[in-house]
């Protein structure tokens, strides 16, 4: 993941160029520094200067080829990016610009996805340097309607919160209605409609403020309460939306529901784990299957998708067995069933992580610590649980 600054004299305009920075989810973090004609370059070593610098040249641009000679200075590797009309009309700003160290230049209004293009080519050409991106998704999906997907997504995302105490946040995707904010009794302000109706601003901070923080700490975009509101919502209004969301938290989680579609593939590539919900009964072990073939056209990694009973019984293993033949991979995670707890706790809108004897919220610990990469509490009584858990090996 790359780092970046914006500099620019105008706050409206850096933040608009924040936001397409972390939309293009190549980018981790953003600073922006204001240019003057009397300031220079706001640091002073070459490890705070970023990777990337983006200016946004005012109708004086010499201020901005001097930052810019003073950051190459600093660190030569550094890529920079000019962002103006006036280098199409006159080329003494451009010989200019090319003479300060600038490498790259957009036409105004600046496209999203050609920056998207530069920097996934800055990316490749300094693949050893930078390393591999961070992956931080994790996306639910159901492998039909009515497995409890949105309750699996909820809670694990709870148990995340609560045991790294880093920043989690679950995006509501799932369709044609969000279900997230009634199983956690939320009140919220905005929705995945704000998101994703206003990209030109959507960057970590205006992102932030459209999250409802749950008691637990984890940050939710509810999903839509309209069916007809999907069809204003792009495929790469979601996936844009996605990866800012990945640039300024610890953990992302996606409750994809169980509506599967193509464009939802773009996305799905980018999640470091995919867990396919289902339950042990006929339709939804058929419907798993299916699903596993689709996904399988997507991720080139086998050991990225994982698959979770929810509502799990001792009965049900003699088919499990059958199934994990037939699919060929272990079954990831079996969440015991406890109809009465997950019933009364939907209906208040209470998440399942009070009461930390009951089996079902220890599987859900258990589940979020290898998820995170966090230890899990010490369960009350380790012999059951070791016959009622099973986890593969996770990245």
């Amino acid at each position: 993941m790359l780092s970046a600054a914006v500099a620019s004299s105008d706050a409206t305009y850096a933040h608009f160029l924040r936001a397409c920075l972390q939309q293009s989810g190549l980018v981790h973090n953003v600073v922006e520094w204001p240019v003057t004609r009397d300031n220079g370059l706001p640091v002073s070593t070459p490890e705070a200067v970023p990777d990337v610098v983006l200016l946004g040249l005012h109708r004086e641009p010499e201020p901005y080829f001097a930052l810019a000679s003073q950051a190459r200075r600093l660190r030569p590797t550094v890529r920079i990016i000019a962002c103006s009309r006036q280098t199409d009309k006159d080329p003494q700003v451009l010989l200019q610009a090319m003479r300060s160290g600038v490498q790259e230049f957009l036409a105004e209004p600046v496209n999203p996805q050609v920056l998207g293009e530069i920097l996934q080519r800055f990316v490749q050409e300094n693949q050893q340097v930078l390393g591999a991106p961070v992956e931080k998704l994790v996306a639910v999906m159901g492998s039909k309607g009515g497995v409890g997907t949105s309750t699996v997504a909820v809670n694990l995302g709870v148990q995340m919160a609560t045991l790294g105490r880093k920043r989690v946040a679950l995006l509501d995707f799932g369709r044609p209605l969000g279900h997230s904010a009634l199983l956690l009794d939320l009140r919220p302000k905005f929705s995945l409609r704000d998101a994703v109706s206003n990209l030109e601003r959507l960057d970590g901070h205006y992102l932030s403020g459209l999250l409802t923080k749950h008691s637990s700490g984890l940050e939710v975009l509810t999903g839509t309460t309209d069916p007809e509101e999907w069809t204003q919502v792009s495929p790469l209004a979601l996936q844009r939306l996605v990866n800012v969301a990945q640039s300024c938290f610890d953990t992302v989680l996606m409750d994809a529901g169980s509506f599967y579609s193509p464009d939802l593939a773009p996305i799905l590539r980018t999640a470091r784990q995919i867990l396919l919900v289902t339950e042990a009964s006929v339709p939804a072990l058929w419907a798993l299957e299916r699903s596993l073939t689709a996904l399988g056209g997507i991720c080139r990694e086998r050991d990225k998708v994982r698959v979770v009973i929810n509502r799990w019984s001792r009965d049900d293993d003699e088919a499990l067995k059958s199934v994990e033949k037939n699919i060929k991979r272990p079954i990831f995670a079996r969440l015991p069933n406890d109809f009465r707890q997950v019933s009364e706790a939907t209906n208040l809108g209470t998440p399942l992580y009070r009461n930390h004897n009951n089996r079902l919220v220890q599987q859900y610990q258990q589940l979020a610590s290898r998820l995170a990469g966090i230890p899990a509490p010490v369960a009350a009584h380790r012999g059951v649980l070791g016959n009622l858990f099973y986890l593969g090996k996770a990245r």
